[in-house]
């Protein structure tokens, strides 16, 4: 049974580690973790929920693989999914799309052919495809920032 004094705990525990990752995030060159903005992403990621995001290289990206890149307008992050790679003169390309929106993310595309891998952060973390995710904590964040 959850006795009051263990539903503290746990919730105090839980906001001391949305804080470390937060502050982690402002302190790290590259992003460790990323809070979802938008609706892109739905039903598996929401505004607010936290995620993990495990450099990898530009061949261990593969088609089904939530990737965190950087947005060619400003300095945002994207959360979306890779639904195509190409390789093309000797650099990987990524053909992405939010699973909630109806077309890929030509906007975002270099040349016309995908994300350059060289605005790629890395994957999402995930166990046996199950995102590792800290739901509504990235509230807090986006309020502060003003987002």
């Amino acid at each position: 049974m959850l006795t009051r004094e263990r539903a503290f705990k746990i919730t105090l525990l839980v906001l001391l580690a949305a804080l470390i990752v937060i502050i982690a995030m402002h302190l790290s060159r590259e992003a460790p973790a990323a809070i979802v903005k938008g609706r892109s992403m739905l039903p598996l990621l929401r505004e607010g929920d936290i995620v993990f995001i495990v450099a990898c290289k530009p061949n261990e990206i593969g088609v089904g693989d939530i990737v965190v890149f950087r947005s060619s307008y400003g300095n945002r992050l994207v959360i979306h999914r890779v639904i195509g790679v190409v390789y093309e003169n000797g650099k990987y390309y990524y053909i992405t799309k939010g699973d909630n929106n109806v077309i890929p993310d030509y906007s975002e595309f270099d040349y016309g052919i995908g994300v350059n891998q060289a605005r790629v952060i890395g994957k999402v973390f995930s166990i046996n495809d199950y995102i590792l995710k800290i739901p509504y904590i990235g509230n807090l964040a986006l309020v502060f920032r003003g987002d």
